[in-house]
């Protein structure tokens, strides 16, 4: 067991509207550090003399262990608290980046991209579990709403900043621009942000461990993490699938594939909109409503493959499919993150690393199942993951009323 001690500074009251902003700003981090530098992937391959795959593989090892840092810096963070960690995670990650864009060794930038991923999940879980220290009831329920709306800018802006840069500047570029954000924001956090946590938890494993536990047996929360995951599985399916079927099968360029995606990201985007709006309307009224919405378009893409099968079509059916993906990952986002506020580190680590863990194995599986050839095959796609969420729907539904809980309780 470990003693916990809180001799650090805490957020004056003045500046808590400077630090919110902060702690918005640090949201779409993950998102930046995974899209800036995609369209210099090519152009890292040619310069370290390495294969696509090589350089590719610097994207899976940042989300695998991005996943994994989540699941459990949590109990650390309500353990030391969330300032320091932030803080220090900022500072290392900058220093990495610096690494990555002064070497070209590829197995440097593999270390270095490890580092990236396990301090933007302390940054990220640091900064959710933020607002649940300070804010509480409507307020809490507003900002969390906005999580999946301000964590979208990332992958829609992050590809257009690094392809400038990449043009301008070349591929070492994006990753100086991570190191001077991240070491902007850490001046700006030291001067204006503090602590935020009031109760902190011993550091006894036992305890911990006890926790996650606790957690993991509230089926409602556990269901809604599976939720999220099949939410961002239906984005994930598509960044894998459709690209495949607008080069290959529609015979498209790479331009209009990376168009295409972008467009798809702002539908990501409405369905977080669209679920802030509707924040306080009953939870399973909206989202059976929501996922039948799904399932009418999803049909209506299948069917209407008899007749017509384009790129307008196809991204048609699609935005609509990720607007419904969105709005459910807004929701149970919301949810998941408000349920335990006591442990909001260690509920944001395990609400967003079990999310990375299922969407990664289950969009791998899905692919496997429907191979990546046309677009009927991914409307396939699509209509499995949605009839899994209304399975997924009706079984928190189920166990609430076993447990003589009324599901407008999950609001």
């Amino acid at each position: 067991m470990m003693t916990i001690t809180t001799k650090t500074k805490s957020i004056k009251t003045e500046n808590q509207g400077i630090a919110t902003i902060l702690a918005f700003a640090l949201i779409p981090l993950s998102g930046f550090a995974t899209d800036i530098y995609i369209p210099s992937l090519p152009t890292m391959a040619g310069e370290m003399s390495v294969s696509s795959v090589q350089v590719q593989l610097t994207l899976s090892i940042f989300l695998i262990s991005y996943g994994v840092s989540q699941l459990f810096i949590g109990s650390v963070l309500d353990s030391f608290g969330r300032y320091k960690i932030c803080l220090i995670s900022l500072i290392i990650f900058a220093l990495a980046s610096i690494a990555i864009a002064t070497t070209h060794n590829i197995y440097i930038i593999y270390v270095m991209r490890i580092i990236h991923g396990l301090t933007v999940g302390a940054i990220v879980v640091a900064k959710r579990a933020y607002f649940v220290d300070v804010f509480s009831g409507d307020k809490l329920k507003h900002y969390l709403s906005l999580f999946s709306i301000i964590w979208s800018t990332g992958p829609i802006i992050a590809p257009f900043i690094g392809g400038y840069l990449q043009t301008v500047f070349g591929w070492e570029s994006n990753f100086y621009f991570l190191a001077g954000f991240a070491l902007v924001l850490a001046i700006l956090e030291w001067l204006f942000s503090g602590e935020t946590l009031v109760h902190f938890t011993e550091f006894s494993f036992r305890k911990i461990v006890n926790i996650y536990i606790d957690m993991m047996k509230t089926t409602s929360f556990t269901l809604g993490i599976v939720m999220l995951g099949l939410a961002y599985c239906m984005v994930m399916t598509y960044n894998m699938t459709g690209p495949f079927v607008i080069e290959h099968h529609l015979h498209l360029s790479p331009v209009i594939a990376g168009y295409s995606s972008l467009v798809l990201g702002f539908a990501w985007m409405v369905g977080g909109f669209i679920g802030k709006a509707t924040i306080n309307r009953p939870f399973f009224k909206r989202l059976v409503i929501n996922v039948f919405i799904q399932l009418v378009f999803v049909a209506l893409m299948i069917g209407s493959l008899n007749f017509v099968s384009n790129l307008y079509s196809l991204i048609f059916f699609a935005f609509i499919i990720h607007i419904g993906a969105g709005y459910t990952f807004n929701n149970y986002f919301t949810f998941c993150l408000s349920k335990f506020p006591k442990n909001a580190g260690i509920a944001g680590g395990l609400t967003g690393g079990f999310t990375y863990v299922i969407v990664s194995f289950l969009s791998y599986g899905i692919v496997s199942i429907v191979p990546a050839s046309d677009e009927r095959n991914l409307s396939y796609s699509y209509l499995i993951l949605i009839l899994l969420s209304v399975g997924v729907m009706f079984a928190i539904f189920k166990m609430n009323r076993k447990n003589g809980t009324a599901v407008e309780e999950m609001d």
